[in-house]
């Protein structure tokens, strides 16, 4: 029988309140609130925490506070930077580029909830990955909703709801993020 974790990360429904999950989120947490608590200038236990918290060595620069539920589901690309207040959770697979950089309170979402109270009342949750392609800048406030891919080179504008994939090599921005004009002849 499948655990709830690899329920969870096949992206079927899973118990969210399942203790081995739990254990992990809380560690996620706890290594996240020692990044908070770290001085600026202690760049060698910053490295470390990020290790700990990503699960491998990153090349990531994150400018605290940084939240996330589990941290070892996110990949990261080459010099990705994450400015204040972001938010990633990260119950599905989260794929991060190159050069990518996040704006202040930028939020990516993979888990989803069933629309039906009952379901919901269960505990009974799911998510879907998100892929961020190489030199991708997404714009402080920007939310990532389930499922989404962001084409390499975009750029996504201030306080955008992403609710459908990006193609490569564009502005897109607002509520919902739509296109706006295309980047490269």
């Amino acid at each position: 029988m499948r655990s709830e974790k690899e329920k969870m990360l096949a992206g079927e429904p899973y118990n969210g309140f399942d203790p081995q999950l739990v254990a992990e989120r809380t560690r996620a947490r706890e290594l996240c609130q020692a990044l908070t608590a770290l001085p600026p200038s202690n760049d060698a236990e910053r490295t470390a925490l990020l290790e700990q918290l990503f699960g491998a060595s990153t090349n990531v620069y994150v400018t605290p506070p940084f939240y996330c539920d589990y941290g070892r589901h996110i990949t990261l690309g080459r010099n990705v930077y994450f400015n204040f207040n972001c938010v990633i959770l990260d119950v599905a697979p989260v794929s991060i580029g190159d050069n990518v950089l996040f704006g202040p309170s930028v939020q990516v979402y993979t888990a989803t909830h069933p629309l039906d109270a009952d379901e919901r009342r269960s505990g009974i949750e799911s998510g879907q990955p998100i892929a961020i392609g190489d030199d991708v800048w997404i714009g402080g406030g920007a939310i990532l909703c389930p499922g989404v891919t962001i084409g390499a080179r975009s750029v996504i504008g201030a306080g955008s709801v992403v609710t459908r994939d990006i193609p490569a090599d564009v502005f897109a921005a607002g509520n919902p993020c739509r296109v706006v004009r295309t980047l490269r002849g």
